[in-house]
């Protein structure tokens, strides 16, 4: 297996990027923030990539969370607030990618990683995994994941996730809204690549539409997201893939996405 912190590959429309420094359980150091910006982005501008998949290599992890060494490390002030821009970074360009994103939460995801799952569009994860944000056990607050947390999870159980630093397992997880579905260890590479294909068999055009006023909206007075959607679906209207898949339906056959 390639030593690159992060790895590439699609097949079927499907970009699969694997967090990929199981020795330092992927704790999410620069360098490794840094492949996965490259890995999303390279994933945004290829047309054949249809949904993306985000895993590890790990088997029993998929992230440890920030990288505490570097928390630690006496380097300038203002090189570790530079670092730590690569958060925000991530995050905004998951939400704006035009493609689904699914994290494949094989193992368990804790700390910093918590807030890439919640990036997400989707969270599929193993009966094994555990969940949680354990920073403040070591002295740390989880800062730059607050705010995904308390737009996934109740408020009250936030707080307490933030406050215990407890983890919380695959099925309380799936209860709150982190997760959308729990499956057993020897049916999870099947559930992803189910729920992969399905995304990658849909309309990409639509599919970003979709994606750009899912990002735009969530934070919009309601009036003023209203009328956002409304422009979107006018939009929509005009596409030859909202006519195509009308017709596929009515003719009960598969559509054939033009992409315009």
């Amino acid at each position: 297996m390639s030593d690159d912190p992060v790895l590439y590959a699609v097949s079927g429309g499907v970009a699969t990027i694997s967090l990929n420094q199981p020795d330092t359980r992927n704790a999410l150091s620069d360098e490794l923030l840094d492949g996965l910006l490259a890995a999303f982005e390279r994933a945004r501008d290829d047309d054949a990539v249809r949904v993306v998949v985000l895993a590890s290599t790990h088997e029993t992890v998929f992230s440890a969370g920030g990288n505490l060494g570097g928390f630690a490390a006496d380097v300038p002030l203002v090189l570790k607030h530079k670092g730590i821009e690569r958060f925000p970074r991530l995050f905004e360009l998951i939400g704006t990618l035009g493609k689904p994103t699914i994290c494949a939460a094989g193992g368990h995801v804790l700390a910093g990683a918590l807030g890439v799952a919640l990036a997400c569009d989707l969270v599929i994860a193993k009966d094994t995994a555990t969940f949680g944000t354990p920073e403040i056990n070591v002295g740390v607050f989880p800062f730059m994941i607050m705010a995904l947390i308390y737009r996934n999870v109740p408020r009250k159980k936030a707080s307490e996730m933030l406050l215990l630093g407890e983890r919380l397992d695959a099925a309380e997880a799936e209860r709150l809204g982190i997760v959308n579905r729990v499956v057993p260890a020897d049916e999870f590479d099947a559930a992803v690549a189910d729920w992969a294909a399905k995304l990658a068999s849909k309309s990409p055009l639509l599919m970003a539409m979709g994606k750009d006023a899912m990002w735009r909206q969530q934070d919009l007075p309601l009036m003023e997201a209203l009328e956002l959607l409304r422009h979107n679906l006018t939009l929509a209207f005009s596409t030859e893939d909202i006519q195509e898949g009308v017709k596929a339906f009515f003719e009960k056959r598969d559509p054939e996405w033009k992409g315009r």
